[in-house]
């Protein structure tokens, strides 16, 4: 958490800080920072103890009577996809020119630096002025203008005059080139987690339970501690913000809670983040993406989306003299085979049972592509059960039933329609979870293994195979609704396809009475609330 130091009245912020710095250097756990941008000394702590012992330390070696605001979480942002961000600074008399090769790394790297440019190409001692730009400052992302983490930045090129160069102009042009790979890139925001360890009487286990899993926290099994039985977990610090609290109150004094930093993971509400603070990358003069090239004695700034027309050097992400070109989608196929292998690889062999078609004497018709005509649909379970009141309120009760529930009606729709189908279910939160891979009946279901998310899988499988076929995507999730749309590939909201489900099993069950299997009350076009499990 951040906290933003409110001085007395009397004392001014920037005759306070090197004070207060004082105090950083003496307590490695206090982290103090001058914003320019806000004017303020912002203060990062956990909980409300340490921001009273902060408020006395303070009072006891320096009079102040300090406050604190009510604090905001601490996000960081990161990538999901390798770019290459430029820099071009060329005012009149100054040049340089920096090529960056930014890609996601592991949650908890942090940021690696390197450089793989060639000393022939650029003079080592430019090389580590450009290195030493990029560790000096904390880069800000462009979701929420958060700092970047979990990323490896490589310089891949660069360019200095023999005359006009000098070393604010690397500077310059190395800030911009990490903001303008930024701005290409796949952005997303991260949200801090807290390892807890909760102690209370074994009969306030249950309520702890449950209060972690609505934070959207998880836990491991509970420890036998004396009179008391011990939770260890991990839960967002957004949620856990005033637990101790709470805890206390509900426990009557006899429940414990400790804390401590546990990373970053994806933000699980990272739309409604970016829209509450309301960052713009574009207009953020400080951090700006955009490049200065010179043309008849003057400069001129470029935007960041039109910086590779004008660069000096070649991309480094593709061979040189390529121009790529984008080709219509009809014109991009592969191999009927090759979907099977993928489908194959992720649910084992394909069994299809055999049919003997009827002979017919109508005159043969001309097909399109195997891949035209099949469509698939990758559905996120959860989202669709949430998104449903049936099976939303199946769910309250036994979440398990609703899953088997979800499971027959997409079967059936399947069975109806012709369609292939993965439903994923997300097994993310679940410590040890190995996951799981199986057909029911005709659908694949699919529940990803700890440290899978149901969107990270989703995403995958879309990308393997949705250029070159009918795919859809049925989630709620808008940042894999957004990518599914660069990608070519089509995006349903869970809302909209319930109502398509029902839809469609109004149409089977209208077929169904009109049959003879009309009267079978196992039928397969059931209504949902015909259907309900008993």
């Amino acid at each position: 958490m951040s906290y933003r130091v409110i001085p007395p009245e009397d004392v001014d912020g920037v005759q306070m800080l090197p004070k207060l710095q004082l105090l950083q250097e003496e307590d490695p756990q206090l982290h103090l920072a001058w914003n320019p941008r806000a004017g303020q000394i912002e203060l990062r702590l956990m909980g409300r103890v340490q921001r009273e012992v902060f408020r006395r330390l303070v009072s006891e070696r320096f009079g102040w009577d300090v406050a604190l605001d009510k604090g905001r979480i601490l996000y960081r942002e990161t990538i999901a996809n390798k770019v290459e961000g430029v820099g071009h600074f060329e005012p009149l008399r100054h040049y340089a020119e920096v090529h960056l090769i930014l890609e996601p790394l592991a949650p908890g790297s942090g940021l690696v630096f390197d450089t793989v440019c060639s000393e022939d190409a650029l003079d080592r001692n430019w090389q580590r002025l450009i290195l030493t730009h990029l560790a000096e400052k904390p880069h800000l992302g462009v979701l929420t203008g958060s700092p970047i983490t979990d990323m490896k930045i490589t310089l891949a090129a660069g360019r200095a005059h023999i005359k006009h160069t000098e070393g604010g102009d690397f500077r310059e042009a190395t800030y911009r080139a990490v903001r303008q790979g930024l701005m290409q890139a796949e952005s997303v925001l991260l949200e801090p987690y807290c390892a807890f360890t909760v102690e209370v009487p074994g009969e306030l286990l249950g309520r702890v339970m449950s209060d972690v899993r609505a934070m959207g926290g998880s836990f491991g099994s509970p420890e036998d501690a004396g009179t008391l039985t011990r939770l260890r977990g991990s839960a967002p610090v957004a949620e856990m913000n005033g637990y101790a609290e709470l805890l206390a109150g509900f426990s009557r004094g006899m429940g414990r809670i400790s804390l401590r930093p546990d990373g970053y993971r994806p933000c699980r509400h990272s739309e409604q983040v970016i829209a509450e603070i309301g960052y713009d990358a574009a207009s953020d003069t400080d951090n700006t993406p955009d490049s200065v090239f010179c043309a008849h004695g003057g400069g001129f700034t470029v935007k960041w989306d039109r910086v590779s027309e004008y660069m000096h050097l070649e991309s480094c992400l593709k061979k040189p003299g390529e121009t790529p070109r984008p080709l219509p989608r009809a014109a991009i196929s592969i191999d009927e085979r090759e979907l099977e292998a993928i489908m194959e690889r992720e649910f084992g062999p394909i069994r299809r049972p055999q049919y003997s078609a009827p002979q017919r004497n109508e005159a043969p018709v001309r097909q399109t592509s195997a891949a035209a005509r099949r469509e698939y649909l990758i559905v996120d379970g959860y989202n669709l059960i949430f998104a449903w009141d049936e099976l939303k309120t199946l769910a309250a009760e036994r979440l398990d039933l609703a899953r088997e529930r979800l499971m027959d009606i997409l079967s059936g729709y399947c069975a109806f329609t012709g369609k292939e189908l993965v439903l994923v279910f997300d097994g993310y939160r679940t410590p040890g979870n190995p996951g799981s891979r199986a057909d029911y009946h005709n659908i694949h279901v699919v529940f990803t293994p700890a440290g899978e998310t149901g969107d990270m899988y989703i995403e995958r499988l879309a990308d393997e195979i949705g250029r070159n076929y009918a795919v859809r995507v049925v989630t709620s999730d808008n940042l894999i609704r957004l990518s599914a749309l660069r990608s070519g590939v089509l995006r349903t909201s869970a809302k909209e396809f319930a109502g398509e489900l029902e839809w469609t099993l109004g149409q089977i069950g209208e077929i169904l009475k009109k049959s003879e299997w009309a009267a079978r009350p196992e039928k397969l076009g059931e209504s949902l609330d015909d259907g309900k499990p008993q």
